[in-house]
């Protein structure tokens, strides 16, 4: 599952109410079938967690970070070494087990939180912003990782900002503005509920892009401002006489998740 916002929606803090690091000021929190803060102690050795902070140890080896972390962890000594070896493998870092960490790049980095995360095989995985500050190549790597480990069966919830990551990743998003849930389901339930298959975007000058969202507006379509032009959602449902009275669209694209938000919230997702 997907948190999928801006910066400031309340990703961060859903995370700590998870974990016990926060109390809710109003309202009940339940983790795995425990009330929290209460059950708090039961619930951290159900979870593994991954920060948007790196805090790896810098001079130990990829191997002993592991090492030092599970040895905290609920596993008996006898499972130690086998449950390093699993969380190497699965986030693909057997081969770097002797590297220093600041030797590593910053993907291999998170790929190592990534692991340390995984090691006591929790119930559930929790991701906070896990490619923030990563370069397009390195995040598209991070991502065959976390495809890799939900379709072993483990359960992620996983914060974002970047709207590819959650459509990738997320077999269902919530999407949470200014501290509010404002829609769940699947990207493609949220995509036919809000804002249809496709999108027809008509650029122009201000006088244009008016005419345009006062016509679609008469006809009942959603659209949104894209920079110069107006993009009109559900395109494929536009009726004839709207086609002709715009005249050929500039480009057609699938719609995404950010159309979504920017229907329900009136803002761009920034």
């Amino acid at each position: 599952m997907g948190l999928l916002g801006p910066n400031g929606a309340g990703k961060s803090t859903t995370m700590r109410l998870i974990t016990g690091q926060s109390r809710a000021t109003r309202g009940a929190v339940e983790v795995l079938g425990h009330s929290m803060p209460a059950g708090s102690r039961r619930v951290r050795s159900l979870l593994g967690v991954v920060p948007q902070e790196d805090n790896l140890d810098i001079e130990l080896t990829v191997r002993q970070n592991l090492e030092v972390f599970v040895r905290f962890s609920s596993l008996s000594a006898a499972e130690y070494d086998g449950a390093v070896d699993r969380a190497l493998a699965a986030v693909r870092l057997t081969d770097r087990a002797g590297s220093r960490v600041e030797e590593l790049s910053g993907g291999m980095r998170r790929r190592l939180l990534l692991a340390r995360g995984i090691l006591t095989a929790p119930r559930l995985l929790l991701l906070d912003e896990p490619t923030v500050g990563l370069d397009p190549q390195i995040r598209q790597g991070l991502w065959d990782v976390i495809e890799a480990l939900r379709e072993s069966g483990t359960t992620v919830l996983m914060s974002t900002h970047y709207i590819e990551e959650a459509e990738r990743l997320a077999d269902e998003v919530a999407v949470v503005f200014a501290g509010r849930l404002i829609a769940q389901g699947s990207p493609q339930e949220l995509l036919r509920v809000h804002a249809g298959a496709q999108a027809a975007e008509f650029r122009g000058d201000a006088v244009r892009r008016a005419e345009v969202e006062e016509r679609v507006r008469r006809a009942g379509l959603p659209s949104r401002r894209t920079g110069l032009s107006v993009s009109v959602l559900r395109a494929e449902t536009m009726p004839e006489s709207l086609r002709t009275a715009l005249g050929p669209a500039d480009v057609l694209r699938p719609t995404t998740l950010e159309d979504v938000f920017v229907i329900l919230t009136g803002e761009l997702f920034v």
